[in-house]
């Protein structure tokens, strides 16, 4: 592999590989690069680009091998294994996402909640018990969380991080409406649900200037 990759790319893996897997299940034995681009917006040339970062994957004349192009994304992206996470916020977004079974079919295994509210600690969610922050360090050491989810207010959400950080966990991602920077090297991504509807907002008033001045 040559040099760090960017995000933009490793986001387009994760779209190839989306589009593979649904080939794989359809029985699809090979696959064009102009194929892959499609769902992801990118060119057959940006294909191959991305993936010559990993290695020579095509064949001549045939393509791209589903069944060993979906083995050697999920090799790159680190899913041949199972990853453990800690939730940590059992408010609506973090009920979702202990509800979601999609991420366990993905290979990422929610296997420690925590919450400071009274009435939920102790309680169980989706069969998680869930437990206090005081716990934090103590459960991620026995249960062998490796990544965490920040599901809380927005006043507190640099806190959870830096406590999950000093728990041991290796990444970090933030549903709660701030930008976090990463703490002590742990990588921290993070989740606007709001920024990411005002870019949609943008890109639909912009569509409607356009027509406007056409008109």
């Amino acid at each position: 592999m040559s040099g760090r990759i960017s995000d933009s790319t490793v986001r387009r893996l994760s779209l190839y590989l989306r589009m593979l897997r649904d080939l794989e299940r359809a029985g699809a034995e090979f696959v064009s690069s102009s194929q892959l681009a499609e769902p992801s917006g990118a060119t057959s040339a940006q294909v191959r680009k991305d993936l010559s970062h990993f290695g020579s994957f095509g064949k001549r004349g045939r393509g791209y091998s589903v069944d060993g192009l979906v083995r050697a994304l999920e090799e790159i992206l680190g899913l041949s294994r199972t990853w453990k996470i800690a939730l940590v916020g059992v408010g609506k977004i973090g009920s979702a996402l202990l509800g979601y079974g999609g991420l366990a079919a993905r290979g990422f295994d929610v296997v420690a909640a925590f919450d400071v509210d009274g009435a939920k600690v102790g309680t169980t969610a989706y069969g998680l018990r869930i437990r206090p922050m005081t716990e934090l360090r103590s459960v991620i050491a026995e249960c062998g969380a490796e990544i965490g989810v920040v599901a809380t207010p927005t006043e507190v959400a640099a806190e959870v991080a830096a406590a999950l950080e000093r728990a041991g966990v290796g990444a970090i991602l933030n549903f709660a409406p701030i930008e976090l920077s990463e703490v002590n090297g742990v990588p921290i991504r993070t989740v606007d649900i709001v920024l990411e509807l005002e870019g949609l907002s943008y890109l639909m008033s912009e569509a409607g200037r356009r027509t406007g001045s056409d008109a």
